[in-house]
């Protein structure tokens, strides 16, 4: 029969030797980057090199931004991957190679995704499945395949006074909680939603392994891809920067703090967590009445 008295360790005073540099340093941590070739996965890179970390990428695009030479030089450890994570076979043999180079995963952020926008009465099934393969298939498989050697290793060496396995940090979106303005985005809202739900149960799940899952949603971010829509959809770019109450988009400068904050031990405590980044669109919108 279980004992219904809590032990409780009653060392109260952690947190005077808990310096929050130290809580929010990546050092020599090896964090899988999917969609880590260009875009938001490349930025939460430079956020993992400029903590400590090592951010070894994964992408199905084997020709990276420019800006991916200034990561390398700053961080001469880092590879990347050219994968697919809607392939499993070799999703799993990536994994494989990331492991036998490394010797452990320590985090994990799933970035690789993609946002078509097209009437919902349009939506091709071949196109929406390819939709939910990446972002939802994707997001699962890499995140089974990062939690699988995070369980298998040692607990992180930790500034908190807990320490766990390793933290997976999932890219959802504004969008898995309301409709996009001026787009049709019916199946990317889904998959959205679907990524939350998912790391919700996943945190529960895995809390008892030591692994955290915890997931951002992002809103409006400058990327090379909105900034190629702003430039053929003007009407777009004015909701971009008007609908948000701080009435601009968010920059990926914006989203690499809360990477780092929830990938490290500054977060010890957080697992099935959100940070809405969003320039307070999910709290709502505001016109001026004249």
């Amino acid at each position: 029969m279980a004992s219904s008295v809590a032990t409780l360790n009653r060392s109260n005073d952690a947190y005077l030797n808990a310096n929050v540099f130290d809580l929010f340093s990546l050092k020599e941590r090896v964090v899988v980057i999917t969609g880590g070739a260009r875009g938001i996965g490349l930025a939460l890179g430079f956020a993992v090199a400029e903590a400590g970390g090592v951010p070894v990428m994964i992408d199905a695009n084997g020709q990276p931004h420019g800006h991916f030479q200034i990561l390398q030089k700053m961080c001469p450890k880092m590879k990347l991957y050219v994968s697919d994570v809607t392939n499993y076979e070799r999703l799993e043999k990536t994994f494989n190679e990331i492991i036998a180079e490394y010797g452990r995963i320590d985090g994990c952020i799933t970035a690789a995704g993609i946002c078509p926008d097209q009437p919902f009465l349009e939506r091709s099934p071949a196109s929406v499945k390819r939709c939910f393969d990446i972002n939802i298939a994707g997001t699962f498989f890499t995140t089974q395949l990062a939690a699988r050697q995070m369980d298998k290793q040692a607990k992180q060496s930790s500034a908190a006074p807990s320490a766990s396995k390793g933290s997976i940090v999932l890219i959802a979106s504004i969008a898995a909680h309301r409709a996009s303005k001026g787009q049709f985005l019916s199946d990317y809202c889904t998959s959205k939603g679907a990524v939350a739900s998912m790391a919700k149960a996943l945190a529960v799940e895995l809390a008892e392994k030591s692994i955290r899952v915890n997931y951002i949603s992002p809103g409006y971010i400058m990327t090379d891809m909105t900034l190629a829509i702003s430039d053929t959809r003007p009407g777009l770019a004015k909701i971009f920067v008007d609908d948000p109450p701080m009435k601009r988009m968010g920059d990926r400068t914006d989203l690499k703090g809360a990477a780092v904050y929830l990938l490290s031990d500054s977060s010890a405590y957080m697992t099935g967590g959100e940070l809405l980044i969003t320039g307070g669109l999910h709290a709502g919108l505001y016109d001026e009445v004249a």
